[in-house]
C-alpha cells in the first residue's frame, strides 16, 4: 500500500498516521467508517496551494477593482478599493491571514462587482485569468501551485469511497471553474463563501447578496453540514480559520509551512491552530520534511 500511494510523500509518522486512518475507517473494527458517512473536506489557500503573498483569487478581484476605479474614480474613497489604491499594509496583512472582517469586506465588493452576471461569464473571467496570469515568484499559472502530496491524497481518500470536498472561505464560484481540471473535483463538491443567484427571464444571475455567510471558523462546519447533511469525518487545512473545521472531523491534518526554499515558511494565522494541533493530537504535514514534491 505504502508504495503505491502518497508517492510524494516521505516515509514518517504524518504518512502513516494518514494511511493508518483510512485503513482503520475501511476496516470492520472499532474505527470503522460507513461509507455514507466517509466526508472529506480540505480547506484551499495554503492547504491545496500557495497563498503566499496574498490568496490568488485577491489577485484576480484585484485587478477588476483597479478596472474598476479607472471607470470610476469616486471608488478610490471606499474600501476595500481605498486599501488596493493606496496598498495598505494592514489590510493586506489582514488578507493573508484570512482576517473575518478583512475577508468580509472584499468579499461583499466582490458580489457588488459581479452583480447581475450570469455563471458563464462569470466563469469565462476567471478561466481566462486562470490561463494568462501568472504567480511572481513562480512565474506559473496559479493553477500550476497546486500541491502534487493533496491530489495523491485525494486519490487514496476517493479510492477508498471517501467523497471528497473543498471548504474554503475563498469564493465558491471562483474555485468552481477549475475544480475539476485542477483537483478531480466535481463543481457540486465545492463549498465556500458566495454570492446568492436568482433566476429570471428565463437565466440565472447573481445578486450582490451574500450566501449564508462567510466560510470561515464556525461558517465551515456550519456550511459543510448544509451542504452534505453531515460533518467531516477526515479534514484538512493550515490556518487559524480551519480550527472548527478540524475539530469536527475524526482526522484532523493540519499543513505547516515551513519550506522556504521550495515554497513559504511562516506561521502567522496559523499559531492558534498549531498550538491545537498538539493539544489534541491532530497530524501536522510539515511541507520541508513530509513531502517529497511539492508541485
Amino acid at each position: 500500500m505504502t508504495e503505491q500511494v502518497l508517492t510524494s510523500w516521505n516515509e514518517g509518522p504524518a504518512k502513516q498516521a494518514v494511511l493508518e486512518y483510512v485503513h482503520g475507517a475501511t476496516t470492520p473494527g472499532p474505527a470503522f467508517v460507513e461509507p455514507a458517512d466517509r466526508i472529506a473536506t480540505f480547506d484551499n489557500d495554503g492547504t491545496l496551494w500557495v497563498e503566499q503573498p496574498l490568496p490568488p483569487q485577491f489577485d484576480f478581484v484585484f485587478r477588476t477593482w483597479e478596472d474598476e476605479v479607472k471607470a470610476d474614480p469616486s471608488l478610490a474613497a471606499r474600501q476595500p478599493y481605498k486599501a488596493l489604491m493606496e496598498r495598505d499594509q494592514e489590510f493586506f496583512e489582514g488578507l493573508a491571514t484570512q482576517e473575518p472582517k478583512t475577508v468580509a469586506t472584499l468579499l461583499e465588493a466582490f458580489a457588488r462587482s459581479w452583480a447581475g452576471t450570469t455563471p458563464e461569464e462569470f466563469d469565462a473571467r476567471v478561466r481566462q485569468w486562470t490561463q494568462t496570469v501568472r504567480d511572481p515568484r513562480f512565474g506559473v499559472p496559479y493553477v500550476e501551485l497546486v500541491y502534487r502530496p493533496m491530489l495523491e491524497l485525494f486519490d487514496l481518500l476517493r479510492a477508498n469511497e471517501f467523497r471528497v470536498f473543498v471548504c474554503s472561505g475563498g469564493g465558491r464560484d471562483f474555485m468552481r471553474v477549475f475544480a475539476e481540471d485542477t483537483w478531480g473535483i466535481l463543481k457540486e463538491n465545492v463549498i465556500g463563501s458566495a454570492a446568492a443567484y436568482t433566476y429570471t427571464s428565463g437565466k440565472i444571475v447573481r445578486s450582490r447578496e451574500l450566501l449564508g455567510g462567510l466560510d470561515l471558523g464556525p461558517g465551515k462546519p456550519e456550511h459543510i453540514f448544509a451542504h452534505t447533511g453531515r460533518l467531516p469525518a477526515f479534514a484538512g487545512g493550515n490556518a487559524d480559520v480551519d480550527i472548527e473545521m478540524l475539530q469536527s472531523a475524526a482526522f484532523a491534518l493540519l499543513v505547516r509551512h515551513d519550506d522556504d526554499q521550495r515554497e513559504y515558511a511562516y506561521t502567522k494565522g496559523a499559531e492558534a491552530s498549531l498550538t491545537m494541533a498538539d493539544q489534541l493530537g491532530w497530524t501536522v504535514v510539515s511541507m520541508k520534511n513530509d513531502w517529497a514534491t511539492l508541485f
